[in-house]
């Protein structure tokens, strides 16, 4: 059978997109999304991402990690589907859809930047070396020094299996600033076990935690990820983040036909 992808990057966290509203895609075939996915035996990527219809918004997203399993929500993702959904003209410059962690209200423009609101942030654990908080997954936030030089994979694989998280792990970032409202940071990702070029939900667990610790009293902040730029906006009320806003380019890259 062949079956055709379309391939999408958000600074550098790249996705295989495939048109699922027919639900031909066989979901529970974990060994044949990892090998999608894989970059030497299949297209590469980060992750894939089904677009199916649903009956109270304008789409559904179905992400996978690229070990094959299903995940919690991709903020790069996200934004990479909104491109995609706008390419399939199933909508026009704005949009709701449904994802795993809820409903998503977004905005693309002409020059393919794209504003995906992210969930509310309420609890968040702070401790005296890293915070951690979910922003539609989990991540761990970490300070530290000479971030270009850092081993993200292996401190990032020893914090995501250690005793600290469980089984479940966590993603991991760590952290950089640059002045009062730009931040760089490298992320090690669950489900790809590595080192990512950039993470939507990393990034914006980096800014409410900057924000959170003092570092910044920004409500909009700027994030240097490894495949680019990002921009994270929110509002404070209180101990809750609210009208989170996760904003930066989703760009085509390519399509294509594999056999399966």
């Amino acid at each position: 059978m062949q079956l055709e992808f379309y391939k999408y990057q958000g600074t550098g966290n790249d996705f295989v997109m495939i048109d699922n509203r027919s639900l031909f895609f066989p979901k529970d075939n974990t060994a044949l999304v990892a090998r999608l996915c894989d970059r030497r035996f299949g297209i590469g990527a980060d992750g894939l991402i089904l677009l199916e219809n649903d009956a109270e918004t304008d789409f559904k997203m179905v992400y996978y990690n690229s070990d094959g399993n299903t995940s919690s929500m991709c903020g790069n993702g996200g934004r990479c589907l909104v491109a995609f959904a706008k390419k399939l003209k199933v909508i026009e410059n704005k949009t709701t859809f449904i994802a795993t962690d809820g409903l998503h209200h977004a905005t693309v423009d002409e020059n393919e930047i794209v504003a995906l609101q992210m969930i509310d942030v309420a609890e968040i654990n702070v401790q005296e070396d890293y915070v951690f908080l979910n922003t539609g997954s989990p991540h761990h936030v970490q300070l530290v020094a000479d971030l270009p030089n850092y081993d993200v994979k292996q401190n990032g694989a020893a914090i995501r299996y250690g005793a600290l998280y469980g089984q479940a792990g966590s993603n991991v970032n760590f952290v950089n600033q640059i002045d009062p409202n730009t931040f760089s940071l490298r992320t090690y990702e669950r489900g790809v076990e590595d080192e990512t070029l950039s993470c939507g939900t990393g990034a914006t667990a980096v800014a409410i935690a900057m924000n959170v610790l003092g570092k910044t009293a920004e409500t909009e902040i700027n994030l240097n990820v490894e495949g680019g730029k990002l921009t994270v906006s929110f509002e404070k009320e209180g101990d809750q983040f609210t009208n989170v806003f996760l904003k930066g380019a989703a760009q085509f890259v390519f399509q294509g036909t594999i056999e399966i």
